[in-house]
């Protein structure tokens, strides 16, 4: 119930007025029945101009820490989360992975949509990053197609950091559903599941028109972190006088 008087009365209207989308190829958004929608992610507005747009409702896999952050922000952050309908997913250990994909079966099996973003994480340069194959194992076991989706120009409207968005033109885009039924079966094999991964992330790529990285985007960033934090201890500002 409040899933839909956020997106009819409260948050969707202001959504569209906000950052008044451009949305083509909703048609390719199974009426009914259960499918997943694979996109990029640049911005934590994705979260919620996604589904804003959708006729159906969608389910996110949402981080773990969307729902466990401290202070006020953070209860009302988890409240909101919760009776969004979405799902906190532990991202840490071993067992993280095989967490995601049961709580993502969980969906699928009620016929429902299921979002989930492949890189793993936001991107934090606006580049497109090398998906996690997860998406690919929930397509097979529960036999559904992948609905590739781009969102474009929610990194400028609200990069990672960024409490409040900005104005941006922003464009939202629902590629035609991908079907791997012919590797039914097939998800113990890691050389179809990478497959199957790699096709999806070139669709999404196809929609968004990003710069690709073969890489995972938690590594890049990591190191990244790494390089930046070593500069700055190899080359410490000077305290202004």
């Amino acid at each position: 119930m409040f899933y839909y008087l956020l997106k009819y009365v409260v948050l969707g209207p202001l959504l569209k007025l906000t950052f008044r989308p451009r949305i083509s190829g909703l048609e390719h958004i199974p009426e009914s029945g259960a499918a997943i929608v694979a996109g990029n992610h640049l911005s934590f507005a994705d979260h919620f101009l996604m589904p804003a747009v959708l006729k159906r409702r969608i389910t996110f896999l949402a981080k773990a820490e969307y729902f466990t952050g401290p202070g006020l922000k953070g209860r009302l952050t988890a409240a909101f989360f919760r009776s969004a309908g979405q799902i906190p997913v532990d991202r840490s250990g071993k067992e993280a992975g095989q967490a995601a994909i049961r709580e993502g079966l969980g969906v699928l099996s009620k016929g429902e949509l299921l979002g989930i973003y492949p890189e793993g994480t936001r991107s934090h340069d606006g580049r497109l990053y090398k998906g996690k194959v997860g998406v690919a194992v929930m397509a097979l076991r529960a036999g559904v197609p992948v609905v590739p989706c781009a969102m474009i120009g929610t990194f400028e409207a609200q990069p990672p950091g960024k409490v409040l968005p900005t104005p941006h033109p922003v464009t939202i885009r629902f590629g035609e559903p991908l079907d791997f039924s012919r590797y039914a079966g097939m998800e113990g094999e890691k050389a179809i599941l990478r497959a199957i991964t790699d096709e999806i992330m070139y669709a999404i790529l196809s929609l968004s028109e990003q710069e690709y990285v073969d890489r995972y985007a938690a590594v890049v960033k990591a190191e990244e972190t790494a390089a930046k934090a070593e500069r700055q201890r190899k080359f410490p500002r000077l305290p202004r006088r």
